[in-house]
């Protein structure tokens, strides 16, 4: 469990959900940040709401999201293209991005999908451009 409330123009959309996809989704953020606390959480509302997972306060610097959908969510990988997957989990025609369908919090607490967020991290960090200058934030980019 991590100690990151959900940032309140999130809440404000996200209560409009299913309780079993808020449930989901809040499980699967709490895992996200569990392995990487320093992440920069970064807040959209565009075609999906959308929580983005960065080591940095730009979203070039993302390693994964978490979209939700109307009826689902997933977990994805701003660069998946580039993770080593050999499990073959990743989902997507996209140049750069690929998925993960999550239906059940065992679709994301595995070594599998751990060893991918993990990497996805690792190169992040090895491929943004500068430091940030706070960790551990919550970014609302959601228009109010």
């Amino acid at each position: 469990m991590n100690n990151r409330n959900i940032h309140a123009d999130f809440l404000n959309v996200l209560k409009y959900k299913d309780q079993e996809l808020i449930d989901l989704y809040i499980g699967l953020r709490d895992y996200i940040l569990s392995l990487y606390p320093e992440s920069i959480e970064l807040l959209y509302h565009t075609h999906a709401l959308t929580s983005v997972y960065s080591t940095s306060e730009k979203l070039g610097d993302a390693f994964c999201m978490i979209p939700i959908y109307t009826n689902h969510l997933n977990l994805g990988f701003n660069k998946g293209t580039l993770l080593n997957d050999e499990t073959k989990l990743l989902q997507g025609t996209g140049k750069l991005i690929r998925h993960i369908p999550i239906l059940k919090p065992e679709d994301y607490r595995n070594s599998n999908v751990q060893q991918l967020i993990t990497s996805a991290i690792e190169l992040s960090l090895t491929d943004r451009n500068h430091a940030p200058k706070n960790t551990g934030i919550t970014i609302s980019k959601i228009k109010t």
